[in-house]
């Protein structure tokens, strides 16, 4: 489900790396349409008519080495604007001529200082004399391509901004696109509008639309099963789909045993009552806790819960008649966090169970609207379609539920254990006006007990840890900093009500280097 024939956009050439979404979504945090492909991909695109960009993503490989990913040269003969981002540089150097080596004194990761060289449309209001950059590059461009010109340099790279201006091709050997680059929505900026010279034309409720065609285009006269689980994504995809197809929605809530405390009759409620859906709810509860019994390896623990959500989904859709679609929430950040979804060597984090978790072969066709949309651009697409605020700004919620946040073995007592230590920190940050600074907030259970002191008597119970973390797309986060007297309090609250804990602590840990979720 793909937007096609944008009039004007911008080509995003992914060499692998992890950063590479977060390019996509600053291009369309400015209003222009993005399409991410393959250098494979590349050699077969034919028409250039409506591309008036080209970026090149960073990436793992290294052009020092006999093999590496590459591009035709003959896309620099197009007459299309191309900026690199670090590997994206380095390859534009290599093809052009220019010359590359790998060096300890030239290697940068972290922070860097860049000082201004000369002018550039590509640096206006973005670099005046020194600004802060992000690196991550072993290798350096050690002699410019022919027709090239040094903008910018720091301490350990000369040629950290390069340029060929009649050409319209630059290079940039830090990350823009990253949140740790001070203004580097800038260099997007100068690249679309004063060089690409690229309209807005990218607006996420103008999409709406689009979407609604689509699935209605895709589905026809066919029935769609819907896994509706409360989160604002397959929140989002059931209200669109029941714009699409109206009766021929139907909207299956599974209880899986793994949901936090009063969450399934809330949702079951609203989109029963006020939203008029189609929505059965299925209590599995037994079968997925008989299933991932002794299971405690995560990887295994997503693989079970995935297969069965489709088991229960295609033994449903039997009991209707032309039922062929099963609908998702699946978001960007799902997708390149299970696997590349673009063919290119991004490096697997984790299987998500509504991507890679799903079983190799199903009866059921997947329908995932807003696989190409980031979080906050599904709130913009929730608020559009009268999505309830309780839910459209719920902070996200992993489909394998409570079974990823209980490290360890899952049984009923365990599980009982965390959804009221969870219950208590939400609505204590709801309460504090907390919840709305925060990006994703839990309570987990770590696979240790430990020894505690409760009227005078010995315990052995669980550490409940909590999470915490700010962030703009899930892709890179920092953990939240509470008040002294919130944290205190909260660890009273839940010790001193719930049973089976007896120590509560804080994961002060950014992403990266961990992930937002313990498993």
């Amino acid at each position: 489900m793909q937007f096609q024939n944008e009039k004007e956009s911008v080509l995003i050439i992914d060499f692998g790396s992890q950063l590479t979404k977060l390019i996509a979504r600053r291009i369309r945090e400015l209003g222009v349409y993005s399409e991410v492909i393959t250098p494979r991909e590349l050699i077969k695109y034919k028409d250039y008519h409506n591309i008036k960009g080209i970026i090149l993503s960073g990436g793992p490989s290294t052009v020092t080495e006999k093999k590496f990913q590459t591009i035709p040269k003959k896309i620099f003969n197009k007459k299309i604007p191309i900026l690199g981002i670090c590997y994206g540089l380095q390859l534009i150097s290599k093809i052009l001529g220019g010359k590359i080596k790998p060096s300890k004194k030239r290697r940068e990761f972290g922070r860097a200082f860049l000082i201004k060289k000369k002018k550039s449309l590509l640096i206006k209001n973005f670099l005046k004399s020194k600004i802060s950059v992000w690196m991550s590059h072993e290798d350096a461009v050690v002699k410019l391509p022919n027709n090239f010109k040094i903008i910018a340099s720091t301490k350990n790279s000369k040629l950290t901004i390069i340029e060929n201006s009649k050409k319209k091709i630059y290079g940039v050997q830090f990350h823009p696109e990253v949140t740790h680059t001070d203004n580097g929505k800038q260099i997007f900026k100068n690249f679309l509008f004063l060089i690409c010279k690229v309209k807005k034309r990218w607006n996420v409720k103008y999409q709406k639309k689009k979407l609604i065609k689509v699935i209605r285009n895709v589905v026809k006269k066919d029935k769609v099963i819907c896994a509706l689980s409360g989160g604002v994504d397959s929140s989002v995809v059931a209200l669109l789909i029941n714009k699409a197809v109206k009766k021929r929605l139907i909207c299956i809530m599974v209880n899986n045993g793994l949901m936090r405390k009063n969450e399934f009759k809330y949702t079951y409620n609203i989109f029963k009552k006020k939203y008029k859906l189609n929505v059965k709810l299925i209590d599995s509860s037994k079968l997925f806790l008989k299933k991932l019994k002794d299971v405690s390896n995560p990887e295994k623990k997503r693989k079970i819960i995935g297969n069965l959500f489709v088991q229960i989904f295609e033994k449903e859709s039997k009991k209707n008649k032309n039922i062929k679609y099963l609908a998702q929430g699946t978001l960007y950040p799902d997708i390149i966090e299970s696997k590349s979804s673009t063919g290119s060597k991004t490096s697997k984090i984790k299987s998500h169970h509504n991507v890679g978790g799903l079983p190799k072969k199903m009866n059921l066709r997947i329908i995932e609207p807003l696989k190409e949309f980031f979080k906050d651009e599904v709130r913009i697409l929730g608020s559009s379609l009268g999505l309830v605020k309780s839910i459209n700004y719920k902070h996200p919620f992993p489909g394998p539920g409570l079974g990823i946040r209980i490290i360890g073995n899952i049984t009923r007592e365990r599980i009982r254990i965390l959804q009221e230590a969870d219950y208590i920190f939400i609505n204590e940050l709801i309460k504090s006006n907390l919840y709305d600074k925060i990006w994703q907030a839990y309570a987990a259970l770590l696979p240790v007990k430990t020894v505690g002191v409760m009227g005078d008597s010995r315990t052995y119970e669980n550490i409940c840890l909590l999470r915490a973390v700010t962030s703009e797309d899930g892709m890179t986060a920092d953990y939240f900093s509470f008040p002294k007297n919130f944290l205190d309090s909260i660890s009273n609250k839940i010790i001193n009500n719930v049973r089976g804990v007896n120590r509560v602590v804080y994961d002060i840990t950014s992403k990266p280097p961990s992930t937002i979720e313990l498993e």
